[in-house]
């Protein structure tokens, strides 16, 4: 799980571009949160939407009365300037252009800007909705149709999938399955969005399509989540508490996943009932996805000889395990089945592991963000490592993460105290520790073709 950050994004709808915050998930007391910059009042939830990053910045500097108040990094986020909140590229999303994106052949940079572009509606639908679970009236329908469908889940496959004869049936579909639900989708949305900047701002300040691009220029171009710390979940924010979100957003560094929610966790059906589970390993040599199961509670991976076999996506991962190599899966009594599905290898959130991150947050906190991140923020990518080090054998991780080692003593520390936060002392101690786990697991990593 990542740490809790909040992201700049940009929105473009009916040839107007508007700026807002997103808190992509975090974890909060067992429970998986995300948000948006809004205000939830009864029963209605809307989106504030910015003509200019500068008023975007105006506003979180003197409003508290919004769903992103009690975020973890609302402070930190209070203080910042334009240019802070100023979206990178990969965080616009163009509702206008998405029958554009679907004409276009579908290429790497077509595929992934439609995949996170249907994400982040649903991401939006599922943060806007206020609607009882018991009711029957589904307030975002088109959108929970639109994502429900395989053809759209199948964006999150990558661009592999829309290779060949079967692939350009398979956008063909993609275009179709636009055609008949995307001006619902939209419709569903635009009335949730506030075009005034929780009363900022007057519909003539929003630039055009083409004019939001002036404001780039004061912004970065390379994304940089806000620092995380301890604290509670905004009470305008959607949680998930009876089981892990399935929803999978593209994490540090290069990942390759990009799929809906709802695809996951159609996906994870088949997974559970297997036994055998997609996971994602992001380390500073690249992103890959592989398999793991149990054995008497005892990892084991898609591999051999102690070597971890790692796949640039979910869809070369599924063709290798459609052939006839051998591994150390081959025995299992399920692997005929995972052999034989079109189901896709889709990791849930909670089986995604970010080792640079871990790298990243400790460098922060070591340079003066002491306090700003929790101990329990390494829970998660050890209980990977653990099992990625007992599977290779990596008896020097073991030692690394034994109890009376420094980090085994942070990881304890964590565990007796959720809340309590790393220091910029014991983050220095820790960093050159993490960093040979990091080169230790690596070289028990075989990225396959």
């Amino acid at each position: 799980m990542a740490r809790p950050s909040i992201v700049p994004i940009a929105l473009t709808l009916d040839d107007r571009t508007g700026y807002t915050l997103w808190a992509p998930p975090w974890e909060e007391d067992g429970e998986e949160w995300q948000a948006f910059l809004g205000t939830t009042e009864g029963n209605t939830a809307t989106l504030h939407l910015f003509p200019t990053p500068a008023k975007l910045a105006a506003f979180c500097r003197t409003r508290t009365e919004h769903d992103l108040a009690d975020h973890p990094v609302w402070p930190v986020v209070a203080g910042l300037g334009a240019a802070d909140l100023t979206p990178d590229d990969d965080h616009r999303y163009d509702l206008d252009g998405v029958y554009d994106m679907a004409a276009e052949d579908p290429d790497r940079w077509a595929v992934e800007e439609l995949a996170a572009t249907v994400d982040i509606v649903s991401r939006l639908a599922e943060c806007l909705d206020t609607t009882d679970e018991d009711d029957d009236d589904d307030e975002f329908e088109a959108v929970a149709e639109l994502a429900g469908k395989p053809e759209i889940g199948s964006l999150g496959l990558g661009v592999e999938a829309f290779a060949g004869r079967s692939g350009e049936d398979a956008w063909i579909g993609v275009g179709t399955v636009l055609d008949d639900l995307w001006e619902d989708v939209v419709e569903e949305l635009s009335e949730h969005f506030d075009w005034t900047g929780g009363g900022t701002a007057t519909l003539d300040e929003y630039p055009s399509a083409s004019e939001a691009g002036d404001h780039v220029a004061g912004g970065s171009d390379d994304e940089a989540p806000l620092p995380a710390r301890a604290g509670t979940a905004p009470a305008g924010a959607t949680a998930a508490s009876a089981a892990p979100r399935a929803g999978v957003r593209t994490i540090a560094r290069g990942s390759r996943v990009t799929a809906s929610a709802p695809a996951v966790a159609a996906a994870a059906e088949f997974w559970e009932a297997v036994g055998i589970l997609p996971v994602e390993l992001v380390v500073p040599e690249g992103a890959g996805v592989t398999l793991r199961c149990y054995v008497e509670d005892v990892a084991r991976f898609l591999g051999r000889d102690g070597e971890v076999f790692l796949f640039g996506s979910p869809t070369e991962l599924a063709r290798f395990s459609a052939g006839k190599e051998r591994h150390d899966l081959t025995e299992i009594a399920s692997w005929p089945e995972v052999a034989d599905t079109d189901t896709p290898p889709l990791p849930a959130e909670q089986d995604r592991y970010d080792l640079t991150e871990v790298s990243e947050a400790l460098t922060e906190v070591a340079d003066g963000a002491a306090g700003l991140v929790p101990l329990r923020a390494l829970l998660q990518p050890v209980e990977g490592v653990r099992d990625l080090a007992e599977y290779a054998g990596l008896t020097r991780v073991e030692e690394l993460l034994a109890p009376t080692a420094p980090l085994g003593r942070a990881l304890a520390r964590a565990e007796r105290e959720p809340e309590a936060v790393l220091g910029a002392a014991e983050a220095a101690q820790l960093h050159p520790v993490w960093d040979e786990i990091v080169a230790e697991i690596c070289g028990a990593l075989v990225f396959r073709d």
